[in-house]
């Protein structure tokens, strides 16, 4: 069964990104020409999914305006004769890909935005989840893509990876590999942000997961962890002790368009690469 689903969790706050997103969401802020969500939702349409679940807070509307249509937008340009810029409009989200909206009514985490989307996962489907801040550069073939031909051969929940500084593990999911000489690399635990001696490897969980829709059980009931909040860590570790889970490590460039720095380094790559591609 293919993946059809997807779930972005766009709810936060973006407080390292004031003053700008005391006025706009930290996902409409662009790289280069694109908000950040826009490179998320791109990368999951052609991965193959066709629903699109936006876990949003109040702040958010920008968002479901982004991925709506303008009909006074699109017929300005039909008369002023801009084909090109109405086919970019018009073209956002193709016609078979359908938007839902839900609210997060409090930040209460990553395992509590991903379980507001509880109603719309079936325990016997498998989904994914992107995390927009995480923006991957896979370029020919994008994270999403990477992690379903790996589901789609081994049939089990797969987990995006990248190898960390030890110094860094505290930011971060860390896997314990079976083995990390192989790839991709069975995973036999997890946990949240340990401490450099407590880690059980340096290989950290990025934003791409595709989970089954027994987690769904399990989210509902986990205790509040690292942070005072709900971690989807805590519930893909419950799933573990009933599924295979495989992690894999991404080729490609990760961006960290939740900093600053890495939103920066974003436009640089991908100006640099527009700039080549009309030169």
């Amino acid at each position: 069964m293919s993946v059809q689903k997807a779930i972005f969790p766009v709810a936060g706050l973006g407080t390292r990104f004031l003053p700008a997103t005391k006025a706009i969401p930290k996902e409409m802020l662009t790289v280069v020409d694109r908000p950040i969500i826009d490179y998320a939702v791109r990368e999951a349409i052609e991965a193959g999914c066709e629903t699109l679940i936006f876990v949003t807070g109040r702040t958010k509307n920008a968002i479901a305006d982004y991925f709506d249509r303008n009909p006074e937008l699109e017929n300005e340009l039909a008369a002023k004769q801009k084909e090109e810029a109405l086919e970019i409009v018009r073209n956002i989200i193709p016609s078979h890909v359908q938007c839902i909206y839900v609210r997060q009514s409090e930040a209460l985490g990553l395992g509590h935005a991903v379980n507001c989307a509880n109603p719309l996962i079936s325990p016997n489907e498998y989904f994914a989840v992107l995390l927009p801040d995480d923006l991957i550069d896979g370029y020919p073939v994008g994270a999403l893509e990477q992690l379903m031909a790996v589901h789609h051969r081994e049939r089990c929940s797969v987990l995006a990876l990248e190898q960390v500084a030890w110094s860094e593990v505290e930011k971060y999911g860390v896997i314990k590999p079976e083995s990390d000489k192989t790839t991709p690399i069975v995973i036999k635990g997890i946990v949240e942000k340990p401490t450099p001696a407590a880690a059980p490897s340096n290989w950290s969980v990025v934003g791409r997961y595709i989970l089954h829709g027994n987690i769904m059980g399990s989210l509902p009931h986990i205790a509040r962890g690292k942070g005072g909040e709900i971690q989807l860590t805590d519930a893909i570790a419950v799933l573990l002790e009933t599924e295979k889970m495989i992690g894999v490590p991404l080729s490609g460039k990760r961006f960290d368009c939740g900093s600053r720095t890495g939103f920066l380094e974003a436009n640089i790559h991908f100006g640099l690469r527009y700039l080549n591609e009309n030169s």
